[in-house]
């Protein structure tokens, strides 16, 4: 559920709308086509979880099967990608709330929020596990209510807006390329940096692997149960809004769930979905707080991040780290404030970076771990990622061509995306010569690496 609800957030609440406002109904084939790239993600994942399990997953195994530099790039860019990660979903708080009380200025909510889920991520990690659940049963019943409701509406042909449901709205006429393509096929392919970062989440099931009980048994469970689920959750909605109405009704300013059920003219319920996609951008916050605090108590533990990070409070909460992933947060509040109309897609931009770099991090130690594998160095998992290392160098390759697709944005957030690469490789190289020494004292005698 902790998977599921990490990536059901504004990727695909808000996010969609303004999707499908710049590429219309080919935006189907990219959220298949980066799901599924998702997909062997998650079973490479999987595969390093059920090997040995770590909350500090992402750092430890890079660190193991790549070397140490490794460990320290996919730690901080996943702290990036989850940062920003935070700033879209304070954001995207910010517009809902605006749909209630249009005079509230976007940067009040978000900061609003910020103090909310501070508070419940210092608390205790029982509380965030409690709430973390029931937000993402909400999503998933919201979801589930939305694809039987639109299922009804496409099947009965209903009335909805200024038209009717149903598989014509996916046709114009124009033929079945310029209909599924009406802007172009090289507008589609710039939007897969947005649609991964939809997906953005999933990775969540192995920073909870080191926290929960017999992860050997339920981590391959919950890999192979949240793929299908994704699957069907953003895929099918997608699918369902584009034959509900036409594209060119949703826009980046409105949930298009909420526009969906503000038309069917049942009292309160463009309120009440509203609700449901406000809890859903807190959950994102929330697990974003939760991962990043864990990632960089495991760097603290190596030397990798600043010894503050270490500290765990009474609780057992690692109090420094989430302190400062909130200082960022802080810092997307005044990003409200200042551009409040491009807060959001400057967000998801370089955040979506964050999560193709974390991605990639799994795949080549994935790819690294069945070499030791091969040479009897380790004993093989039972769970195993299907057709590796070939699905490992196509998802690569993918993940590649939507950075070099980056360098062809028109707007402001792709261009803000891809020319801070060269900034973040530079501020990596930087720290990781300015912490080695540090870290290779710690992996000589120091204490070890741990997740908890």
């Amino acid at each position: 559920m902790i998977a599921i609800g990490g990536a059901i957030g504004v990727g695909l609440f808000l996010g969609a709308g303004g999707r499908l406002k710049e590429i219309g109904p080919a935006l189907i084939l990219a959220y298949l086509t980066c799901g599924l790239a998702a997909f062997f993600v998650m079973r490479a994942l999987g595969e390093l979880v059920v090997h040995r399990p770590s909350s500090g997953s992402f750092v430890t195994y890079s660190k193991e099967f790549i070397g140490p530099w490794a460990g320290f790039v996919a730690g901080w860019t996943f702290w990036v990608n989850w940062a920003f990660t935070g700033v879209a979903e304070l954001t995207a708080i910010g517009i809902y709330i605006h749909k209630w009380l249009p005079d509230m200025p976007q940067w009040v909510s978000a900061l609003v929020a910020l103090a909310i889920v501070c508070a419940v991520n210092m608390i205790s990690v029982k509380l965030f596990g409690e709430l973390e659940f029931w937000f993402a049963i909400i999503k998933v019943l919201a979801i589930t209510t939305f694809l039987v409701v639109g299922t009804w509406l496409v099947v009965s042909h209903a009335e909805i807006g200024n038209g009717f449901a149903g598989p014509q709205n996916l046709f114009t006429g124009g033929g079945v390329w310029s209909d599924f393509f009406p802007l172009g096929f090289g507008i589609a392919l710039l939007s897969l940096q947005a649609v991964i970062f939809a997906y953005n989440g999933v990775e969540m099931v192995g920073i909870a692997a080191g926290e929960a009980k017999d992860p050997k048994r339920i981590i391959p469970k919950a890999v192979n149960s949240v793929a299908w689920r994704i699957a069907l959750f953003y895929c099918g909605s997608v699918l369902l809004l584009v034959m509900i109405l036409p594209w060119t009704a949703y826009g980046p300013t409105e949930s298009p769930f909420v526009l969906v059920f503000s038309q069917l003219g049942v009292p309160a319920a463009g309120d009440i979905m509203n609700l449901v996609v406000i809890t859903a951008a807190f959950s994102s916050v929330n697990s974003g707080l939760y991962s990043t605090g864990r990632i960089l108590r495991s760097m603290a533990a190596d030397r990798q991040a600043p010894a503050f990070t270490a500290k765990v409070s009474s609780r057992g909460v690692p109090a420094g780290g989430i302190a400062l992933t909130a200082i960022i947060y802080v810092f997307g509040v005044i990003l409200n404030y200042l551009v409040p109309s491009k807060a959001f897609d400057i967000a998801i931009a370089v955040a979506g970076l964050g999560t193709i770099i974390t991605w990639s991090s799994f795949l080549v130690a994935h790819i690294a771990m069945r070499r030791k594998v091969a040479r009897g160095e380790l004993e093989a998992p039972k769970f195993r990622m299907p057709w590796a290392p070939w699905s490992n160098y196509l998802t690569l390759a993918f993940l590649l061509l939507v950075v070099v697709l980056l360098g062809f944005s028109h707007d402001i957030a792709g261009k803000v995306a891809f020319y801070s690469i060269p900034l973040v490789a530079a501020a990596l190289a930087i720290g990781w010569y300015a912490v080695r020494k540090r870290s290779s004292e710690v992996a000589v005698g120091g204490p070890p690496t741990t997740g908890r």
